[in-house]
């Protein structure tokens, strides 16, 4: 008898052992109904909670950033790394766009006159990227 076939089993003893997918989705599971009136007593006990969460501030939406590059003399470029360094020594380190954008708003403060006395100072250069030496 040990070179008997293994017989499948019965289609009754199938069914009993495996659920259909209809009987699963419909018995309702404990799990959420707890959770349900866990919530629901809570939210009973403390009146003020949903008044709370609907007197949130509204989010302000990040500014949209801009990456962009541009060509600068090394002259002018190492200035950058000496205002860096000087910011260090002042307890505030910034980074090179944070000294850009301070460079930005400075210039946007001034006066026409001082600004088109500053724009004059600034020589101007060939756009574009400087070639491989």
């Amino acid at each position: 008898m040990a070179n008997a076939a293994p017989t499948a089993p019965k289609s009754s003893d199938a069914k009993s052992t495996q659920a259909s997918p209809k009987t699963r989705a419909s018995k309702p599971r404990a799990g959420k109904e707890v959770k349900a009136d866990a919530a629901s007593s809570a939210a009973a006990a403390t009146p003020g909670a949903k008044a709370s969460k609907l007197e949130k501030p509204a989010k302000t939406k990040k500014p949209k950033l801009v990456r962009d590059s541009f060509t600068i003399p090394k002259a002018e470029y190492s200035v950058l790394d000496e205002l860096k360094l000087r910011a260090v020594k002042l307890a505030q380190p910034v980074k090179k766009s944070e000294l850009l954008r301070a460079g930005i708003k400075a210039l946007s403060g001034m006066s026409d006159k001082t600004f088109l006395e500053t724009l004059q100072a600034v020589p101007a250069i060939k756009t574009g990227r400087p070639k491989k030496s």
